[in-house]
């Protein structure tokens, strides 16, 4: 009789791992602490939950890497982009998510599956013998942490993320703001209208730095150390590396039109994305914070078109954090000192939704493979999914290892195709190309 195969965490890699062994026919338990013993970031008790942005990012699966994971991760029959898909969002080029509904249909897929069963329980200890995926995430309990901490023989690395605010749509004034993507991105007209644009002149935008930088922040405990993902900056972190810096990421005034003033071009342009499938809800995009609440809504409310907005929810900072993946994991995300238990998700240094995802989905088919008694190689590292886990199981340098988003540069070269800016998109299709072509070959191999 198969062995049953635990997972601890019900986030979206454990939610993912514990889907793919299930359809392979290994019973599972996904031990979850929520809601009984609930985190800083999360509201509810739901797996899956999405605690910072709704967005998957890109999904454009030949020019960009994580559209790449999107196609690999529906190829292989993946829950969380399946249930993605299902509750879409207008967001351009983007793939965002209605939040709430996602999370009630991956729980709901998950506990009407016959094998597998949801265990509402704190694990504090790392499990020392049986079949296990640690897949705790960013915002791993202390205790379960210290266990790892014990048993890895090193200290977990850390590192800080934010959370950016949720602004009540019928609060922003559309006679300032205006709905518009980036260059008119989409191929909808609902999709070209999926951002809320509001503009900034110059005087403007130096008193909104200026505000930013003078703002009260959250402080950190004494002895700790601030190791941000770049990813996923504070804005005033980044304000505080150049005053222009806002003006080139988050905010900058590219491909828009203000159809209140369309001969006036923006020194500055805050984007809002929806948030919910009602758009009532709208997120501040790339503005995670660690304003302190008074602050935030002081400071906020200087961007046009949001001088009376109100907030669902105002931005937080937390401690995230990782394991150091390269030293301690093996190609199959075996922890080396004990075999029998993988990692999975954000906790082994891989940055967003769907990169976790990906890696509960190669975690749960690794690990059943292995309890069926049919061992499976790891994709080739030319797969987006395979880019990923060659990275974090000793592509990176183990001594600077932080947490990394797919992305080209962690693939190996196409032969045959040249660098240069010109021809980036023949490069792109050619290792999406290549890619496909790999894990389906990786799926087929598995029957």
């Amino acid at each position: 009789m198969t062995d049953r195969l635990h997972i601890i965490g019900g986030g979206l890699a454990g939610s993912e791992a514990a889907w793919q062994a299930a359809r392979m026919g290994v019973p599972v338990t996904i031990h979850e602490m929520r809601p009984k013993v609930g985190t800083f970031a999360h509201q509810t008790g739901d797996l899956a939950e999405m605690v910072c942005s709704n967005s998957f990012r890109s999904d454009d699966s030949e020019q960009n890497a994580v559209g790449l994971l999107h196609w690999e991760m529906r190829q292989a029959s993946g829950l969380i982009m399946s249930m993605a898909d299902k509750h879409r969002l207008p967001a351009g080029g983007a793939l965002a998510v209605d939040r709430e509904p996602f999370a009630a249909s991956v729980t709901e897929k998950l506990k009407a599956h016959p094998l597998i069963e949801v265990s509402y329980e704190e694990i504090t200890e790392l499990p020392e013998s049986g079949h296990w995926i640690i897949a705790t995430g960013p915002l791993t309990s202390d205790a379960l942490s210290q266990s790892i901490a014990r048993a890895t023989g090193r200290d977990s690395l850390a590192f800080f993320d934010a959370i950016a605010p949720i602004v009540y749509t019928d609060t922003i004034d559309m006679g300032t703001a205006w709905m518009q993507s980036r260059y008119d991105k989409g191929e909808s007209e609902e999709e070209q209208k999926a951002y809320l644009n509001c503009p900034m002149d110059k005087a403007q935008y130096e008193a909104f730095i200026d505000a930013l930088l003078a703002a009260e922040k959250t402080e950190f405990r004494e002895g700790e150390t601030a190791k941000y993902f770049d990813g996923c900056l504070p804005i005033e972190v980044m304000a505080e590396r150049g005053r222009e810096t806002l003006r080139h990421g988050p905010m900058k005034p590219v491909g828009l039109t203000n159809p209140h003033d369309p001969e006036t071009k923006a020194h500055a342009v805050v984007q809002l994305r929806r948030d919910n499938a009602l758009g009532t809800l709208m997120n501040i995009v790339g503005f995670q914070t660690k304003m302190k609440y008074g602050a935030q809504t002081e400071v906020l409310r200087m961007i046009p078109g949001l001088e009376e907005a109100r907030f669902a929810r105002l931005g937080g900072i937390h401690r995230n954090s990782f394991i150091n993946s390269p030293t301690l994991l093996d190609a199959q995300m075996r922890l080396r000192s004990a075999p029998h238990i993988r990692f999975a998700g954000q906790i082994t240094g891989v940055e967003g939704y769907v990169e976790s995802a990906g890696m509960g989905l190669l975690a749960g088919r690794l690990a059943a493979s292995e309890m069926l008694g049919r061992p499976l190689e790891a994709p080739a590292p030319e797969t987006a999914t395979g880019a990923l886990v060659t990275h974090i199981t000793g592509g990176a340098e183990a001594k600077t290892f932080q947490p990394m988003n797919v992305n080209f540069g962690l693939f190996p070269p196409v032969d045959g195709v040249k660098g240069g800016r010109k021809r980036r998109t023949e490069r792109y299709k050619a290792y999406t190309d290549r890619a496909k072509a790999l894990w389906k070959d990786w799926l087929d191999a598995q029957g």
